[in-house]
């Protein structure tokens, strides 16, 4: 399977994106708007079409989701943990960590979706469609809560409740819970309208991965660059390491085992930034971090199917 011809269209339109802003009239201004419109409505219809899509079956696949949990409780434990790591202790900027850790845990569900039925067959897509509908919603929480704290921090008037609020308020968290209660009470979405949320689908990857492009900044990846390996060193090493211990600690078969690994190493969400950028944090640097999980993910796909899968 060739994994840089499937990641590359993602990467041209980040880097598409990157050049309009910088080298045409369509500047920030435009693109602003552009984030609204992807983090408010394309992405959530996005989300919730991708779960709903395929039935979830949570008897069949209770190792695999046991599997995806502890995954996700790890990576998130590993990048939360970030600020007392020798070496990374001293004058770590402590939003940067917040807007950033994300990076190191979320992952991109178009891949994943493209790439499930040939890892997996026709099974793929349906155990996929698990691992998303279950860790996503943990993983938006996981990616929220530390930027709701520092803007707490920052104005220290805003109550607690403020966080339930902010996860109530926010469109993925809604659309993917949304998707997987759709899901398992057996609401799908009419055949009728599927060529629209299609389109729809196919729009918010496109403008999305432009929006990321348009606000990257690589040189602003300089202000932290310890911690960005350290984040990427989470994301595309340590992650499927752990995936390969997970499917050996709960049984999985190997089609269970290619689907969690694929999912352990797939590249960060392209996401990440829209949400970084909305909540006020150093959107730059986060498209950065995006930019480089895209070209990363050349590699560690082929490690994870790989070397792992047949270890």
């Amino acid at each position: 399977m060739n994994f840089a011809q499937l990641l590359f269209p993602d990467f041209s339109l980040i880097l598409c994106g990157h050049l309009l802003c910088r080298f045409t009239a369509l500047n920030r201004k435009v693109w602003e708007p552009v984030e609204s419109l992807v983090y408010y409505f394309l992405f959530p219809v996005l989300l919730f079409h991708s779960i709903v899509r395929s039935p979830l079956d949570l008897g069949l696949a209770s190792g695999l989701a046991a599997a995806g949990f502890a995954l996700a409780g790890v990576a998130i434990g590993l990048n939360y943990s970030l600020p007392w790591w020798p070496g990374l202790r001293q004058g770590m900027d402590r939003r940067l960590h917040a807007a950033s850790a994300q990076v190191g845990f979320r992952f991109n569900s178009f891949i994943a979706l493209a790439l499930a039925e040939k890892v997996a067959g026709p099974q793929g897509l349906q155990m996929v469609a698990v691992l998303i509908g279950l860790c996503v919603p943990i993983f938006n929480i996981g990616a929220v809560w530390p930027m709701y704290r520092q803007n707490a921090l920052k104005h220290p008037t805003t109550h607690r409740k403020g966080f339930v609020r902010e996860l109530v308020r926010n469109p993925l968290i809604l659309a993917t819970g949304g998707g997987l209660l759709a899901n398992l009470v057996g609401v799908h979405i009419p055949p009728w309208l599927e060529p629209t949320v299609t389109r729809i689908g196919g729009t918010s990857l496109a403008l999305g991965l432009m929006a990321a492009g348009a606000g990257m900044q690589l040189g602003s990846l300089a202000v932290a660059k310890r911690m960005g390996v350290a984040l990427l060193g989470i994301k595309h090493l340590a992650m499927p390491l752990v995936a390969w211990a997970l499917a050996r600690l709960f049984g999985l078969n190997p089609s269970q085992t290619a689907v969690l690994l694929m999912f352990s190493a797939l590249p960060t969400a392209s996401s990440c930034y829209v949400l970084a950028a909305r909540m006020g944090f150093n959107g730059a640097y986060v498209a950065g971090l995006v930019t480089l999980s895209t070209l990363l993910g050349m590699v560690s796909l082929p490690f994870a199917l790989g070397m792992l899968l047949n270890w």
